[in-house]
């Protein structure tokens, strides 16, 4: 199905819905609500569902041999739950250790926007990150934690506006307890 197929197609199904809510889809604020949504679910929210929008990694000789953690922390994710399509709003921490190559900066970013970009539960976001990473830069020693508000909570059900989800995927060196500290660590530091 083309973009514009399923634009179209979401758009219909988007104003049913709104009749069946009773809403009066001749309103001027109103008439053009589905289609909005319908451009926003297929080029914005959900463009991570694209597998041409993959991020592509270039990866740099690791030439000066750095042996260290790089850290990329409080990387802005936004997200919609998969249970109930509301959004999930927060930050993912995700570290590596150089080994042959290294990424520029900003992929670590483009990588959680892409997998984020999708109806997801915060696990599998985290992992997915991880996975993507060790693939990559082919080394095992690849960590993620991701902090976020879920609106499915806070919006309905307890209604609870103040609970965070906290998620922490390990791998490689990061399962010793000496790395995962460091990491730890360096994600609550501030900077000045």
């Amino acid at each position: 199905m083309t973009k514009k197929e399923k634009k179209e197609a979401i758009a219909d199904h988007f104003s049913s819905i709104m009749e069946i809510l009773e809403l009066d889809l001749t309103d001027d604020s109103l008439k053009d609500t589905p289609k909005r949504v319908a451009k926003m679910y297929v080029d914005e929210l959900f463009e991570g569902l694209d597998s041409s929008k993959i991020p592509n990694i270039k990866k740099f000789e690791n030439s000066f041999e750095y042996k260290g953690m790089i850290l990329e922390k409080n990387i802005s994710l936004y997200s919609i739950c998969e249970h109930h399509f509301v959004p999930i709003v927060g930050k993912a921490h995700i570290a590596y250790f150089a080994d042959s190559k290294i990424v520029g900066l900003s992929k670590l970013n483009r990588i959680v926007n892409y997998f984020s970009k999708r109806p997801q539960v915060q696990e599998k976001l985290t992992v997915q990150i991880v996975d993507f990473l060790k693939k990559e830069l082919e080394t095992n020693d690849v960590a993620c934690v991701v902090d976020a508000q879920h609106l499915c909570v806070s919006m309905r059900g307890i209604k609870d506006v103040n609970s965070w989800t906290t998620t922490a995927e390990y791998s490689g060196k990061f399962l010793e307890d000496n790395f995962k500290n460091e990491f730890l660590k360096l994600i609550i530091s501030e900077t000045s």
